[in-house]
């Protein structure tokens, strides 16, 4: 008997997590299902190179855990008891339960909820055109990105910069505040190869010994939260030693002179006190890049989840202000280009429907869920929620706030996921959601220049459905009008893509992706940042922030009025005396992957990186289960020996589900949900804790 054998065919998409890269890919696809994936060999910036978790996406694709039917809760909350039912009895509940809420407590008492499990610009914010036709409470986007994002803005005047690529073209590559080896691979991909064919060298400034630091030339190991002291007093012997560049500073800084006596102070030795770096180490370092006018800061997020991250980030981005190396190809500060793109998301946010319903903090959810009035804004209670691409019983800060607000009675929840994780487990219905390869959606780099389409390459298993499916579905029950919900997610692509003048759905299908980088002057503020007057901000205006936010937050007034150490950070005291930092770990991104196998093989365990003095001084060995312990909660973590660390200073990697740690708390049980300064923010790397034997 003949079989037949279907062929395997190559297909092309984009990654769709929440990472800057946003990589190209290749996939290959045979008898309905996805197969081995690959970097695309000709986009330029993934050049051929994918982190291993999503190389290995098939596993989490054809995982036989994944979620395809809808579900109704039949056990206490929590308990994670279901039982099968029809889609449309689930839409209809959901449609019943919103509207029972806003009759009872008007629109805002429903508050749909997401964020950045997918990245794509339709299944991602097509939630808020349900939320703006209705007039429920907005969301205000404030996890990850305010305290980075303000920082860079507080200088430039735009969140964009030099073409990354050009880390390959740099002699000096400077990588702060992230662990690209495990979190955006492609960052190292151009700086090793600006080392192999230039003889550049590679500086990582991070806390801990991470897999970045260890391919490091120049590894700069500072404590958390100091990033500022150390940016004033590069800066500092800048001045000092004549190699700032006083014409362009002439031409392109706001106040030279004003920043240069701010910094008189600002010397090795005060920043060494602060950071633990020996001042030895910041004189040559400082040296390096006055030394190196190609010199390119590589500038992450990680270092900017602290309490005053917006002041680190704005203080590091004004060194190559300080050099000039702005003026030189391979030169300058590059964080983000997400100013770049400049879609019109009329369409698939409904931005057309005016609507003035408050805007509720993301990180500030428990507060939110457990009637905090300042959180609510002095408005209603929330009483139901759907969610999609986001899981905060795992993410959000604070949990213990967090799971108290879900465990509510009078709190209804729907959960669109792909998994059962722990926010699905609290749902009162869950539906079962498609991953990137079962839709259409479009793509964006933040930490390139590409505009890539995802395109449906596989039917989805079971009876999973799109966001974009869901929201329209529940807009027709809920009589919400907008033409976006009959436009199909093609058509949306379609739309953003010619209301931009960048061609159509089709042509973008036949060219895979789109290379958007602005020239080299506009990159590179050769004729000015953007300022009416043309002058990077060294003196940033805080209070007038340019980042978009619903008003300001923390302790902004407070904000200091130059490039400095803010000292509002979770310092050691004598009841918390260790810094802990809550890092991303290589095999997980967020809470996502930390189904897979293959993944939980490699991470192993929850586990507390602990240098080894402090652990004799606690009389801990390797493998001792920990108290962790801060002022919000507990966790209970196995000791790591390891020396890669200032003393005093602890690193959690990777946020494995509340479940997987002894005791049932996850890691967020010790981060805080205090905004940050000056438009939002989570602190989630700026904690003082606690630790002791269990």
């Amino acid at each position: 008997m003949n079989q037949h054998i279907s062929p395997t065919r190559t297909a092309y998409s984009a990654c769709p997590h929440d990472c800057p890269s946003t990589c190209a890919l290749e996939i290959e696809v045979a008898e309905g299902r996805i197969g081995r994936v690959r970097g695309s060999r000709d986009n330029s910036f993934t050049a051929g190179v994918i982190c291993a978790k999503v190389a290995r996406y098939a596993e989490r694709a054809n995982h036989p855990d994944r979620l395809t039917r809808p579900l109704r809760r039949v056990g206490a909350k929590g308990e994670g008891r279901f039982a099968p039912i029809a889609w449309d009895e689930a839409l209809d509940e959901i449609a019943h339960q919103f509207a029972e809420a806003e009759k009872r407590h008007g629109p805002e008492a429903v508050w749909p909820y997401y964020y950045a499990g997918t990245m794509g610009l339709v299944m991602r914010d097509g939630i808020n055109r349900l939320t703006r036709a209705k007039g429920y409470s907005r969301f205000f986007s404030s996890i990850c990105v305010n305290p980075a994002w303000s920082g860079f803005l507080a200088g430039t005047g735009k969140l964009a910069g030099p073409d990354p690529r050009e880390m390959a073209r740099s002699d000096f590559v400077v990588i702060w505040g992230t662990n690209p080896v495990s979190t955006q691979i492609n960052v190292m991909t151009h700086a090793i190869r600006a080392r192999k064919e230039r003889g550049a060298k590679i500086a990582v400034v991070d806390v801990y010994r991470s897999p970045t630091m260890e391919q490091a030339d120049i590894p700069i190991l500072i404590r958390p939260g100091t990033d500022g002291a150390l940016a004033c007093a590069v800066m500092h012997v800048l001045f000092r030693d004549g190699l700032a560049d006083r014409a362009y500073l002439a031409q392109f800084a706001d106040d030279p002179a004003g920043l240069e006596a701010h910094l008189a102070s600002r010397t090795p030795d005060w920043a060494a006190a602060i950071t633990g770096l020996p001042a030895d180490e910041i004189e040559a370092f400082a040296h390096a890049i006055g030394r190196t006018p190609r010199t390119f800061i590589r500038a992450g997020y990680g270092f900017t989840r602290s309490r005053n991250g917006a002041v680190a980030m704005h203080a590091v981005s004004c060194i190559p202000t300080i050099t000039g190396a702005w003026q030189h190809e391979g030169g300058g500060a590059f964080h983000s280009n997400s100013a770049i793109y400049g879609w019109n998301k009329r369409m698939v946010e409904g931005l057309d429907i005016p609507t003035t319903a408050r805007e509720l903090d993301q990180s500030r959810i428990g507060d939110i869920l457990t009637g905090d009035a300042e959180a609510l804004l002095g408005g209603p209670p929330v009483t139901a929620m759907l969610i999609q691409n986001t899981n905060p019983v795992s993410v959000a800060p604070d949990q213990e706030t967090v799971r108290r607000g879900f465990a509510r009675d009078d709190l209804f929840v729907a959960v669109h996921e792909q998994f059962m994780t722990e926010t699905a487990a609290m749902a009162d219905i869950v539906l079962p959601a498609t991953m990137f390869t079962e839709h259409d959606d479009l793509y964006q780099g933040g930490g390139n220049q590409y505009v890539i389409l995802g395109p449906k390459l596989v039917e989805p298993p079971g009876e999973c459905r799109t966001n974009h499916a869901v929201i329209g579905a529940l807009a027709e029950r809920l009589g919400a009008a907008h033409e976006g919900f009959q436009m199909s997610p093609r058509a949306h692509v379609d739309w953003m893509l010619q209301a931009k003048g960048r061609g159509t759905v089709e042509e973008l299908e036949e060219k895979r992706f789109l290379d958007v980088q602005p020239d080299f002057e506009t990159a590179h503020y050769v004729k000015g940042f953007n300022w009416p007057d043309g002058k990077f901000r060294l003196k940033p205006d805080w209070a007038h922030s340019r980042y978009a936010s619903p008003g300001k937050f923390g302790p902004y007034r407070d904000m200091p009025a130059w490039p400095d150490h803010w000292a509002v950070i979770e310092e050691a005291n004598a009841d918390y005396p260790f810094r802990l930092v809550t890092a991303p770990a290589r095999s997980f991104l967020n809470s996502t992957f930390t189904e897979t196998e293959g993944s939980i093989a490699r991470e192993k365990r929850p586990e507390l990186l602990l240098h080894p003095d402090d652990a004799a001084g606690l009389g801990v060995s390797e493998g001792d289960l920990l108290t962790v312990a801060s002022a919000r909660g507990e966790v209970l973590l196995h000791a790591r020996l390891f020396d890669g660390l200032r003393r005093g200073v602890v690193v959690a990697e990777s946020i494995w589900p509340n479940r997987a740690h002894a005791g049932g708390r996850g890691i967020n049980s010790l981060t805080g949900a205090d905004p940050v300064a000056p438009v939002g923010g989570a602190a989630l790397h700026d904690n003082r804790v606690r630790i002791a034997r269990a």
